[in-house]
């Protein structure tokens, strides 16, 4: 399953990475996008080398026992060499220095190459062994590899962290946060491999393919990498989704308020039994300009006295003060809903009572506003208590 999940991700990481290359020619430079890709690309090929699936596919012989063992090694130190130059690109522009940091991760490369090369592994069922001769140069090439490997992604996981913490709440800021998480990923996945130098050492042998926690670790490094860095792409179509899903929930939240009014008003209901047929968010809509067309209906029934009575009634009832403006609007409400039945009127006050939020309040905030004042009023018992509490009666 963890296998089929990597090879997904590579596919996802594959598809993201070109995406970005050509979104790259109207927002960003070539080179710096190309070494975003050149990171994508990298790591989920060192994925998919490293895969029991791709060994099947080779089969026994030198191609299994050296080259896609050495490649998913070099792969691995080409995507964080790649995701360095990226991120001095970006932060530092087109002045930023890349070849100190070029020619040291070829260097490296290069020695990795040397040290797995001298230490002459052979293949024995699922591990790979190395002889007496061949041991120092293997714990070379795995501590080359994990020195290079922790120093580099150590280094990106400050960069992406001081970034994400300082920038402003957007998408930008989520992107960040997705591709920290990724090289935090890919710093636990490397530092897996200081197991697999112990047991070199203590019995000249390791495994050859991925156990699972680092295959679990390889598939959150390239899915958390491919979402950041392709946050652009799909996050509309996210968002639209979950506003219409808030939208949704919203407009059934508010629904025993809308009722309450509906069953004094009747007249507030624009076309019954079509409420969800313009989407949630213009159902949503209709139902908070029904609500406000029930309040102004009923504005000459709320008692301006009453609030007042009624805040000081619900902090005697123990009312959360976070709650204290929902409840007493509640309160407002069922009076004036009452009154209206039995035909009691009010002078107007200068700003009306039930009418408790800006008039210029966009939709989002004052359906926010209507879910409080709904859950108030779902708490019929200490509404009532408030209310009986406050009293309230004709001028």
């Amino acid at each position: 399953m963890i296998e089929t999940l990597a090879y997904h991700l590579c596919l996802v990481g594959f598809a993201g990475f070109g995406y970005k290359l050509v979104e790259a020619r109207r927002s960003q430079p070539v080179r710096t996008m190309w070494f975003l890709a050149g990171f994508g690309i990298c790591i989920a090929a060192g994925i998919i080398v490293l895969t029991p699936a791709m060994a099947n596919l080779a089969g026994p012989g030198p191609v299994a026992e050296w080259v896609l063992s050495l490649a998913g090694d070099e792969l691995k130190l080409g995507a964080i060499g790649f995701a360095v130059a990226f991120t001095q690109s970006v932060w530092r522009g087109e002045g930023a220095r890349l070849a100190p940091h070029a020619l040291f991760t070829g260097a490296t490369m290069v020695l990795l190459a040397v040290c797995f090369t001298l230490s002459e592994p052979h293949r024995v069922g699922n591990d790979t062994v190395f002889s007496s001769g061949g041991l120092p140069f293997a714990l070379a090439d795995k501590v080359v590899f994990l020195l290079y490997s922790l120093i580099s992604l150590g280094l990106l996981i400050a960069v992406f962290a001081r970034s994400a913490w300082h920038a402003e709440p957007g998408a930008l800021r989520t992107g960040l946060w997705l591709l920290l998480v990724g090289v935090v990923a890919a710093f636990a996945w490397t530092f897996w491999d200081v197991d697999d130098v112990r047991l070199l050492a203590e019995t000249g042998r390791i495994g050859a393919r991925e156990d699972l926690p680092s295959s679990v670790l390889a598939a959150a490094t390239i899915g958390f990498v491919a979402a950041g860095a392709t946050l652009s792409a799909w996050s509309p179509a996210v968002s639209s989704v979950l506003g219409r899903v808030r939208a949704y929930r919203a407009y059934r939240r508010i629904e025993p308020l809308w009722t309450a009014l509906r069953a004094a008003v009747p007249g507030i209901a624009l076309d019954p039994g079509r409420e969800l047929a313009g989407g949630a968010e213009f159902a949503l809509y209709r139902r908070v300009i029904e609500i406000r067309d029930g309040h102004l209906a009923l504005r000459a029934h709320f008692d301006p006295d009453l609030p007042a009575r009624a805040e000081t009634a619900a902090r005697r009832a123990g009312v959360r003060e976070a709650d204290l403006a929902p409840t007493v609007e509640a309160v407002a409400l069922a009076a004036a809903i009452e009154a209206g039945r039995e035909g009691r009127r009010f002078e107007p006050a200068r700003r009306e009572p039930g009418d408790l939020r800006e008039a210029d309040a966009d939709v989002e905030a004052e359906a926010a506003w209507l879910v409080r004042v709904s859950r108030a009023w779902r708490r019929g018992a200490v509404v009532e208590r408030v209310r009986a509490s406050a009293g309230s009666g004709p001028r």
